[in-house]
């Protein structure tokens, strides 16, 4: 799934009539090799990581936390929160490795977590989870915003075997204004799934796959939650399972769920400008709660096809409007 969207930038100008511009402190760099990390992909590294994001943490300046190249061993690692400065950097130019001890993540079953942060970017790397979630029950991921604030993740690699199971790539969960840009994501599931008390979240120019295409699942139970106002934008499809999806009677191996009513409500989704092949006769797929159906929804310009002929579609208690161009032929 590729996002490409773009924006009109304005620059501002101004003329100070001074002898020599003001000097600009550089934030001050953490390298974790400072802190005893060793870039040979087997020594554990993690506290040399944390002992360095203390340091970044803890300045009242901005800071840097820095990850030179090479392979460094990085166990289950939470970046915690609140920290002193809100303009934090992280930079990795290397690669950071998972564990292949499945257990040695715990019960979160997150590999990296950022949480209660305000003002982070994460730049750069590669992510190698190897197959970090095999027989996990779970849904894991590599790196998880929890509880932040104005956080960018860009020009960022996440990787994992392709038949691993549940293996998000990047999971938001209760954070706000959360950016993911210019990155690549092949781990098998999601690619950036999305939880509960999240707003504000930005994905742009983002190669995803092997994964998912564009979904949104509820469990299949009570629930007083909702998801509106989203707007799936500019997606280019190469032979996605279901491309588009709504699923709100999500009850895996039918525990804890069956003949339940999801009570998530869904409002206002958008999808506009989607195109390309679909893996599954289905390409546009909207199965809505009784209790609660879909509303709002509107396809705008989608063209998907099955083996080079019109894809289908299939909707269950979903209303909305069609525009433009739509193909599969609209079943709102």
């Amino acid at each position: 799934m590729a996002h490409t969207l773009s924006f009109l930038a304005f620059t501002l100008f101004s003329i100070l009539f001074a002898s020599s511009p003001p000097a600009i402190a550089e934030p001050a760099q953490y390298s974790v090799q400072s802190y005893g990390a060793k870039p040979d992909g087997t020594t554990d590294s993690t506290k040399a990581f944390l002992s360095a994001w203390d340091q970044v943490c803890g300045s009242t300046a901005p800071a840097s936390l820095y990850v030179p190249s090479g392979k460094f061993s990085l166990g289950k690692a939470t970046f915690q929160g609140p920290c002193k400065n809100s303009a934090i950097v992280v930079t990795i130019d290397g690669t950071l490795v998972a564990p292949s001890d499945y257990s040695s993540i715990g019960d979160e079953n997150n590999w990296i977590i950022f949480k209660d942060v305000d003002g982070v970017t994460v730049s750069g790397g590669i992510l190698d989870g190897q197959a970090l979630a095999c027989g996990l029950a779970k849904p894991p991921a590599r790196v998880a915003p929890k509880a932040c604030q104005n956080v960018i993740v860009q020009n960022v690699k996440v990787s994992a075997a392709s038949n691993s199971p549940n293996t998000d790539g990047i999971h938001v969960e209760s954070s706000t204004g959360v950016t993911i840009l210019n990155s690549k994501i092949g781990t098998g599931d999601d690619c950036v799934s999305v939880g509960p008390g999240t707003a504000n979240l930005w994905v742009e120019n983002v190669a995803c796959g092997p994964g998912h295409g564009i979904r949104i699942k509820t469990w299949a139970r009570p629930s007083n939650g909702f998801a509106r106002n989203i707007l799936f934008q500019h997606a280019v499809m190469i032979n996605a399972k279901n491309p588009i999806v709504i699923d709100q009677n999500y009850c895996p191996d039918d525990k804890n769920c069956p003949n339940q009513e999801s009570g998530v409500k869904i409002s206002d989704v958008t999808y506009q400008d989607i195109h390309g092949s679909s893996a599954t006769e289905v390409g546009v797929k909207l199965d809505c709660s009784t209790k609660y159906p879909c509303t709002g929804i509107e396809l705008e310009d989608v063209k998907l096809t099955y083996n080079n002929q019109p894809a289908e579609a299939s909707c269950i208690n979903a209303a909305g409007t069609v525009s433009g161009f739509v193909q599969p032929s609209s079943c709102l």
